[in-house]
């Protein structure tokens, strides 16, 4: 129940950052479409797939541990946590190049333009490094279930924390789905 709770105040937090958005983009909506192509839809396309691949992967984890298959359960959490970090290292590859580019917060560039094209990149460098922290915890979560596996600290009886660790993950890429055309699809 405890987790469950804790998923919800997830969803607040985000979901107050959404709204947010909305009620920027409706005041900055051009701003906003021109930033939004300034941003590479292959990496945000490719980040997407990664996380849900990373997603399936969790599921099958935890179906793999309840059929008693644990070096499977431990391949696919082994891939799940790799996909968070390929997830990780496109999202430094992708900030880098705006900051070369001096997209960046409080660059000359963002401040001395219009004030939707900072708000728009703002909200981004909050949102995807607030994800991107959550992302990290995730892989923390579930690396700390693979060496508990592993030890034999989790068991067939007593998966609780393989479980939760799936359902944070989950969450994680749920919010993804979301930021995704948020950012990357602002027609």
């Amino acid at each position: 129940m405890g987790m469950w709770l804790f998923l919800y105040s997830e969803i607040i937090l985000f979901g107050g950052l959404f709204v947010l958005y909305a009620v920027y983009f409706s005041r900055y909506t051009n701003d906003f479409i021109e930033s939004s192509k300034q941003l590479n839809r292959l990496f945000g396309t490719l980040n997407t797939v990664i996380l849900l691949a990373s997603s399936f992967t969790v599921a099958c984890s935890l179906t793999a541990f309840r059929r008693f298959k644990t070096k499977t359960s431990m391949a696919f959490l082994s891939f799940s946590i790799l996909c968070g970090l390929i997830f990780l290292i496109n999202k430094y590859f992708e900030w880098s190049h705006k900051f070369e580019i001096g997209i960046y917060p409080n660059s000359e560039l963002l401040t001395d333009g219009p004030p939707g094209v900072n708000i728009f990149f703002g909200m981004y460098y909050v949102i995807t490094g607030l994800h991107g922290i959550h992302i990290i915890i995730g892989m923390s979560l579930l690396i700390t279930s693979l060496v508990m596996i592993y030890t034999k600290k989790i068991t067939t009886e007593n998966y609780s924390m393989l479980e939760n660790a799936g359902l944070y993950w989950h969450l994680v890429d749920l919010i993804w789905i979301f930021v995704f055309p948020l950012f990357y699809l602002v027609l």
